[in-house]
């Protein structure tokens, strides 16, 4: 079945340039957009898409309330938010990630950034980190974070957990986590459930900030 994605963005050229690229993938339908947060939200909960493109500024309601109430929701299944920024407002990702968003996108990356951020996102993996972008979350999370303390729940995790979080945190995927410690994806998958799961955390993004804030990985 094709990845279904909502857009909400205020420009009218954003929509439809975004759309146009991701609905010329066989398996990504763009079922809908919205110039504002307000109305995205409604129209969000009507539809149910598996990923919503969320830019950060928008009238009525802006990105990252328009996201909260989306997440906040209680949807089933699950919609997977990715929101839209630029450098000039870095702050924003640091708290996109913190209320459960998927992670972020550039608004002038590549566009097959874009569409890999898409299927990354809808497959669960929850957070597109390039190199640039991992730089980015580790710049914000260190500036906002004042005097780290590891919180006591790491303690619970395995050896082996701490290093899965640590791969997550630095923008690995399950492929590469799996290449990289030479075991099976579907292990890594396991560890990754059981990370979450003893950190009480809704995903990937949520586990990196905590790996930052907590001292685990430190920016560099």
């Amino acid at each position: 079945m094709a990845i279904t994605v909502f857009i909400a963005d205020d420009q009218a050229m954003v929509r439809q340039g975004f759309g146009a690229l991701l609905g010329a993938q066989p398996d990504i339908s763009v079922i809908g957009d919205a110039p504002d947060g307000r109305s995205a939200v409604s129209e969000v909960k009507r539809l149910r898409p598996d990923v919503v493109l969320m830019d950060v500024r928008m009238p009525e309601m802006n990105g990252l309330d328009a996201a909260r109430n989306i997440l906040t929701a209680g949807l089933e299944p699950p919609v997977r938010v990715l929101m839209l920024t630029t450098f000039d407002i870095d702050d924003y990702v640091y708290e996109a990630l913190t209320l459960g968003a998927s992670g972020f996108m550039l608004k002038d990356a590549p566009a097959e950034e874009l569409v890999r951020a898409v299927r990354v996102v809808a497959d669960g993996e929850a957070l597109l980190a390039p190199t640039v972008t991992r730089r980015l979350i580790a710049d914000v999370t260190s500036r906002r974070s004042n005097g780290r303390r590891k919180p006591v729940a790491l303690g619970s995790l395995t050896p082996r957990e701490r290093e899965v979080l640590e791969l997550i945190a630095r923008g690995l995927s399950n492929t590469e986590i799996a290449e990289q410690l030479f075991v099976a994806e579907q292990t890594v998958k396991t560890h990754v459930g059981k990370v979450l799961a003893k950190l009480n955390l809704r995903d990937r993004a949520q586990a990196v900030v905590l790996a930052y804030e907590s001292g685990l990985v430190t920016p560099g």
